[in-house]
């Protein structure tokens, strides 16, 4: 699901970059691999073990060989692990036929090994304004184990029939050896989807990623586009711009989201599996901001506060930023009337990001539970994450889980031993992720203020402590930053929902985070 995405540009020796690699010697980031774990990896890139079933192994002569399938990457660029490849037809009978290749990180991992171990220690690759922390060593993420253009590559293969609405009517997954013919960015291709110059394959990317889109909004979900924040330091002052994302990235998003769904159907149909799954927090309508006697006057808030909660909350980041967001259109309808081009929706959609929070995985083995009490509410369907296993440890159980159930056979064994503890280790790494995007973006803001203090806002009070009224959160419209205000102790109560003159009091990157007063 979305996270904020922010990048710097600046040099490095500036001073948010010296704060950024502060922050991650202090949170104890690792920024090496153990040896004996990196000495797996330079082993297995040499010499990959692709499983077979049964304990077996199998070879790239033994592999189903799918390396004429004219298969390409599509990613942001600059990507380096490359761990999703696609090809798109048309079906002579009408609809769609979609091979989706995903890196097969399994045949360069041994269960229980060294590098095993430091997987379920990372969980997840970290991302940091200025660089990341990858899940696994580079010589397999960013080599042996990408699928990269002109090479053969074992993956997981899946194909997908659709109808000519974009439904999906037939799904297949095994393993096979692949080769990557182009790598492609999302600039290059909305360029000749734009001009009109695109060939079959790219052009069904547009045609395919819309129809799935109109079976997402069908579903009643929640689709989520997240710019990028971009902080740039012009003339000694750092500024924060926002770079919307490109339709081509939403069109290859449908193509994941697919895979994701159709793998959660395999793993519940053969009792066994680990799914994705948000609870609803109720994304209809919500109250009203504040009563109306608080509306007339901010001092009446000494009694009940006004409606708590993420989605009370967001509509007060909603009211900060000047989004109208009429109390009878539901969170996902008012998602897709958004633009991302426009600095206010932009900042609107990275808090977005905070009500799919709260997800977590669930296990099942033997027995599946009913699918209607394992939907993941943005995607508004039973989902998994089943296609960035360079990034991410669950996927690659999620494939070997969906092989398995594809095949009629037992999950292997080193699954299921991990299955029960999977969750616990994936929310250790999910936490520790948080921690470091919060940390991230308190730097970030102190960068934007650093030179500001003593200066006076317009602000919106998003937050209030409900055991210490005189303190709370409140959000800017412009620089769209929010952040914790505190009056006198002695003070009146914070106008939660209200607009609110703060002066800035402090803010330095890495030292002291951003602090308001109500002026």
């Amino acid at each position: 699901m979305p996270r904020r995405h922010m990048h710097v540009t600046d040099a490095a020796e500036a001073p948010l970059r010296a704060a950024l690699h502060e922050l991650r010697v202090r949170l104890d980031v690792p920024d090496h691999f153990p040896p004996t774990a990196q000495a797996e990896a330079d082993s297995a890139a040499r010499a990959p073990r692709i499983p077979a079933g049964d304990g077996e192994v199998a070879t790239e002569h033994t592999l189903y060989d799918a390396t004429d399938l004219p298969l390409f990457t599509l990613d942001p660029p600059g990507a380096r692990d490359l761990d999703r490849a696609m090809f798109l037809a048309r079906r002579r009978e009408g609809g769609y036929r979609v091979h989706y290749a995903v890196a097969d990180i399994a045949s360069f991992v041994t269960p229980g090994g060294a590098l095993d171990a430091e997987a379920h220690h990372r969980v997840a690759t970290l991302y940091f304004p200025d660089e990341r922390i990858p899940l696994y060593p580079t010589v397999l993420s960013e080599g042996a184990a990408g699928l990269l253009p002109d090479q053969d590559r074992p993956a997981v293969l899946w194909q997908f029939e659709l109808a000519a609405d974009g439904a999906l009517t037939g799904t297949s997954v095994r393993r096979a050896l692949v080769r990557s013919r182009a790598r492609l960015d999302y600039p290059g291709v909305q360029h000749v989807l734009d001009d009109g110059t695109a060939e079959e394959p790219l052009g069904l990317l547009r045609e395919i990623g819309r129809l799935r889109a109109e079976q997402e909004a069908a579903r009643g979900a929640v689709s989520l586009t997240v710019p990028e924040q971009e902080i740039v330091e012009r003339d000694g002052r750092y500024t924060l711009a926002y770079r919307a994302p490109l339709p081509a990235a939403a069109w290859n998003a449908q193509l994941s989201l697919l895979t994701g769904m159709a793998a959660a159907e395999l793993m519940l149909a053969a009792g066994t599996g680990i799914l994705r799954t948000l609870p609803s927090p109720k994304l209809s309508t919500s109250p009203p901001l504040s009563t109306s006697s608080e509306r007339r006057d901010p001092r009446a808030q000494g009694g009940p506060p006004s409606p708590t909660g993420s989605v009370a909350r967001l509509r007060r980041t909603a009211q900060a930023l000047g989004v109208d967001w009429p109390h009878h259109t539901s969170y996902a309808a008012l998602i897709r009337t958004l633009d991302p081009h426009r600095a206010a929706h932009a900042a609107f959609l990275q808090e977005c990001t905070a009500l799919l929070r709260g997800a977590g995985y669930t296990v099942f083995d033997g027995t599946a539970p009913p699918a209607g009490t394992v939907v993941h509410a943005a995607v508004a369907a039973p989902y998994a994450h089943a296609t960035a296993p360079l990034r991410r440890l669950v996927d690659r159980y999620t494939s070997e889980l969906c092989l398995a159930a594809a095949a009629g056979h037992a999950p292997p064994a080193w699954v299921r031993a991990a299955l029960p503890a999977l969750p616990r280790d994936v929310e250790t790494g999910t936490q520790r992720a948080n921690r470091i995007e919060r940390a991230c973006v308190d730097l970030v803001e102190a960068a934007l203020l650093r030179d500001r203090v003593g200066e006076t806002f317009e602000a919106v009070v998003v937050d209030r402590n409900h055991d210490d009224p005189t303190r709370g959160t409140v959000h800017l419209r412009e620089p769209a930053v929010i952040a914790p205000v505190r009056t006198v102790p002695t003070g009146p109560p914070l106008p939660l929902g209200g607009y609110l003159r703060v002066r800035l009091t402090t803010a330095d990157p890495g030292h002291e985070p951003v602090l308001f007063t109500p002026a």
